[in-house]
């Protein structure tokens, strides 16, 4: 056989190399993906990059040029995968997909209740927080604070027109 006919790049060798190698190499990929499109794919890639390469490749190291270019490959590919679920999963805010302005338009709002809960009576804000953040009803708030039902409400209705009055009615 002639050198040109021994190269890599001469086409009745490609399909020779092709047929000797692809069904190795594909049970090689698959082994390692568990999916056959993928190991399909890698290793049409790496007959690709064999092709393109032709003239760099040694004929006698061809198998191992491939098998090194279907890891690569697959490594590659894992990656890629790795960098698309971190960004499906939005990695920067895993806990909100709400632009910018709108979580600093939230912070500063609950600034604004915060200092606004802050600033009511002590009788007031005690039954607002009772209520709104311990879930407790006006009942149970009356036989705790021993007040009747009636001044419950009644505070409970100053608290709030007052949070109505600063933040506005949200």
């Amino acid at each position: 056989m002639s050198k040109d006919q021994h190269s890599v790049c001469h086409s009745k060798t490609f399909e020779t190399i092709y047929q000797k190698y692809s069904k190795d190499l594909r049970r090689f990929i698959f082994f390692k993906t568990q999916d056959i499109d993928k190991a399909e794919d890698i290793l049409q890639e790496t007959f690709i990059k064999l092709w393109d390469n032709c003239n760099k490749v040694n004929h006698e190291k061809v198998r191992s040029y491939l098998y090194t270019v279907a890891t690569n490959t697959f490594l590659n590919m894992i990656k890629h995968e790795k960098v698309v679920r971190k960004h499906q999963q939005g990695i920067n805010n895993p806990t909100t997909n709400e632009s910018p302005e709108f979580i600093m338009l939230e912070n500063e709002f609950m600034d604004k209740l915060e200092r606004t809960i802050n600033s009511l009576p002590e009788k007031q804000k005690e039954v607002f927080l009772l209520n709104r953040i311990e879930k407790k009803t006006y009942k149970d708030i009356a036989s705790q604070l021993n007040i009747s039902v009636k001044a419950v409400e009644k505070r409970m209705h100053l608290a709030l027109l007052v949070i109505r009055r600063d933040i506005g009615n949200i």
